[in-house]
């Protein structure tokens, strides 16, 4: 392995890059409701801070309509309060264990801002897939001054190297393109 570049470890720290930003893109909201908008809420229950989805199940039953089924009943308020105090622009409703969520409609200037903090996401999962691309170069050039690859050799997984980037750098324009389209829709 000392004289032979680590193709798969490339691609999966490439492929880290592209989750990641899948991972944000599902925290970005797009006026459809979705379960992952809560998951930054932590709700003061039993002497202690504790994720949402440890005190409750969250659940979509309709597009635009969010649930909580509260477990204990003596913490249905505070899940209320945490979600409208978690800076997320929602307003809950208490009803008995449900903790209802409606989901407002989007406004234009606020979708652009969002467009926005999508294609900045993006940005970041190109530098993070160009970094690991600039990694496998140089490893590339190391081996060759050490005479551990020839030429042809540097040159082929170069070529393999700058494949790979294209390949996810593609991945997240369209997985950009998808998630502007859905924050745009009206």
């Amino acid at each position: 392995m000392s004289n032979d570049i680590d193709l798969d470890d490339i691609e999966r720290r490439m492929k880290g890059a592209v989750e990641a930003l899948r991972h944000e893109f599902a925290g970005l909201r797009t006026g459809r409701a979705n379960t992952s908008m809560l998951d930054p809420v932590m709700v003061d229950v039993y002497g202690a801070s504790m994720p949402l989805n440890q005190v409750g199940t969250v659940s979509v039953p309709e597009p635009r309509m969010l649930s909580v089924q509260v477990w204990d009943k003596a913490n249905a308020s505070a899940v209320e309060k945490s979600i409208r105090n978690a800076g997320l622009g929602l307003n809950p409703m208490l009803d008995g264990q449900l903790v209802r969520i409606p989901i407002p409609e989007l406004n234009e200037e606020r979708r652009r801002e969002l467009s926005k903090v999508a294609a900045k996401y993006s940005e970041q999962a190109r530098i993070a897939v160009r970094n690991v691309r600039r990694d496998g170069m140089d490893t590339l050039k190391r081996m060759e001054k050490e005479k551990s690859i020839g030429e042809d050799e540097h040159k082929m997984y170069a070529d393999e190297v700058q494949e790979l980037t294209d390949k996810f750098v593609s991945e997240i324009d369209s997985a950009l393109q998808t998630k502007e389209k859905e924050i745009m829709q009206v």
